[in-house]
């Protein structure tokens, strides 16, 4: 079976997108930092018979990422699709889809950007997505076929000025997403980009748009079997 494996996995998007391909025949290697959780997402997946394993790992820590991810090419046989969503609303401790906080992540306004404040954010966000993507690809290359997917908040795109750092993280990602699907371009391998630009779930800013990870989670699959953009923006 082919088999998906999901960067910064959740109750939220996460579990949605497990779904989302599992049901369609995928095996599911679930990356997150805590075992514990993971390990709940993989038992309500297997209540609905979809394969999953957890592989605890840290996005700020490489090598424990290459790891995990190493360790899941060996539990499946291959990762045929990553997704790699650590997204921003994840730090929002209030979020009703949020990871466990991570430290040393805060938000600033352009003006105030520093490199303190920059720093943490591109590790989070596009350091990680690139040792994901260095772990999977030879595979990939070599034989072929794969989809290389990630996720960002709408802002990648159309940033506001609150969260200016985690916004200039956001577009380096996209930046490099969208250049490196031109470079796989005849290799059968493809990489696109998912901007989501709503709350996802409930109790989001007023007036802010809203959906469902449900709701969203079909873009993705889209994006996989298409494989004719390299950028696709979620709206309400």
């Amino acid at each position: 079976m082919p088999t998906i494996a999901i960067v910064g996995a959740g109750p939220g998007m996460g579990l949605a997108i497990a779904r989302t391909f599992g049901s369609r025949g995928f095996d599911v290697a679930l990356i997150a930092r805590t075992k514990e959780k993971l390990q709940t997402l993989v038992g309500r997946l297997g209540q609905e018979d979809i394969t999953a394993a957890a592989f605890p790992a840290d996005v700020m820590d490489r090598a424990s990422l290459t790891d995990a991810l190493d360790a899941a090419k060996a539990r499946f046989g291959g990762i045929d699709v990553l997704e790699y969503s650590p997204a921003a609303h994840s730090l929002l401790e209030d979020s009703p889809t949020a990871h466990s906080p991570v430290p040393a992540l805060t938000l600033a306004t352009p003006s105030e950007a520093t490199v303190d404040n920059l720093q943490p954010q591109i590790e989070y966000v596009f350091y990680g997505a690139v040792t994901a993507t260095r772990t999977v690809l030879p595979a990939m290359r070599e034989a072929g076929a794969g989809t290389l997917l990630f996720t960002t908040g709408g802002g990648s795109v159309d940033p506001v000025p609150m969260l200016g750092n985690i916004h200039a993280a956001g577009a380096a990602l996209r930046n490099w997403v969208i250049n490196l699907d031109k470079e796989l371009a005849g290799s059968g391998v493809h990489a696109a980009h998912v901007a989501i630009n709503v709350w996802i779930g409930d109790g989001g800013p007023e007036g802010f748009p809203t959906a469902t990870p449900e709701q969203i989670a079909p873009l993705y699959w889209d994006l996989h079997e298409k494989r004719d953009r390299s950028e696709a923006v979620f709206n309400a």
